[in-house]
């Protein structure tokens, strides 16, 4: 038997999560059964939607379990096989993350080939990914963005925004992003946004307008709270709004816009999305996105923490904020 150390969700947190809500155990791994495969994770993805999972409340996605350990997204290399079709070295991505081994089904395991699409194993929990993928589906299919528009994208510089931002500027829009350190607004000027601000500099609303005079025509939110009281200040009649996500009110009951009233008074479609509904977008996706890779045309930045046992701090930085630019991944081995 192999010996993994996993992270246990061992108290609802209460507010902002804090270290007495987890606990890192040490268990043995078995051999896998038939139809199974006993992976050795190589990286793991965390992500802002896990904070949802902590409570104990009807969701899109089950709630994670107390005393049992946490899942997510996460690369590896199957290390033992019981199934013909994914052979010993194959390298794989699945959702049994937070965790240093993990016996999966074979049928949740997608194989996936770092060496041909000339990419780093972590790529497929981001821009090749989950967040790559959400950030497609949101800009050409939920804000439907048109060529010569102008979009707003909040928390630009992190995993989804800056790769929705990427996306919408190779399509021929101009593109306003937000983040939250002069850096991070810094390096989305350097990867094509037409204009950035740091959301900590004043108020949102007055720093977007300066930002699109002539107002928007699309949101990508991922922030919600002031930033889209601020969309809704700025955006032109028949705007679209992509409503990814709204990691202001995840941990703390932040009031919403008080000026909803423009979504009647200028005709706007505001449409919530989860990713998992668009599978079928996949391979269009995964085609456009690694092509324009290999050209040059779209770059991702990855923020790295390694060893299981950094997971947690990770995840803190990423609820508040922090330091780190585009995808937070944990390394756990080579």
């Amino acid at each position: 038997m192999t010996t993994s150390r996993e992270w246990h969700l061992v108290r609802r947190p209460q507010g902002w999560p804090v270290p007495d809500d987890f606990r890192l155990v040490e268990r043995e791994v078995d051999d896998p059964p038939k139809g199974y495969v006993l992976v050795r994770n190589i990286a793991m993805s965390v992500d802002p939607y896990m904070r949802g999972r902590m409570n104990d409340a009807e969701s899109y996605a089950a709630p994670y379990q107390l005393n049992e350990p946490m899942y997510g997204g996460v690369v590896g290399r199957v290390e033992k096989s019981q199934e013909p079709a994914l052979p010993e070295g194959t390298v794989v991505r699945h959702g049994l993350g937070w965790r240093e081994w993990a016996v999966v089904p074979a049928r949740q395991c997608e194989p996936v080939d770092p060496t041909s699409d000339g990419v780093p194993p972590s790529a497929y929990l981001g821009v090749l990914g989950m967040p790559g993928l959400t950030a497609w589906v949101g800009v050409f299919d939920i804000a439907q963005a048109r060529g010569g528009e102008t979009m707003f994208v909040s928390a630009a510089a992190g995993a989804v925004g800056s790769i929705a931002g990427q996306l919408a500027k190779l399509a021929g829009l101009r593109v306003v992003g937000s983040a939250g350190t002069a850096g991070k607004v810094d390096w989305l000027r350097k990867i094509g946004f037409d204009a950035a601000f740091n959301y900590h500099d004043g108020d949102v609303t007055k720093q977007l307008a300066a930002a699109a005079p002539e107002g928007i025509d699309c949101y990508f939110d991922n922030v919600g709270g002031d930033h889209l009281r601020a969309a809704l200040a700025v955006i032109k009649p028949f705007g679209r709004i992509a409503e990814c996500g709204m990691i202001s009110a995840y941990n703390e009951a932040i009031p919403g816009p008080d000026n909803l009233f423009f979504i009647v008074g200028k005709k706007l479609t505001v449409r919530g999305f989860i990713v998992s509904d668009h599978s079928d977008r996949e391979p269009v996706f995964r085609h456009h996105v690694s092509t324009l890779i290999r050209d040059g045309k779209l770059v991702f930045e990855e923020t790295h923490r390694t060893g299981i046992e950094s997971a947690l701090d990770a995840l803190l930085d990423v609820l508040r904020g922090g330091k780190h630019t585009g995808k937070m991944v944990v390394d756990l081995s080579s």
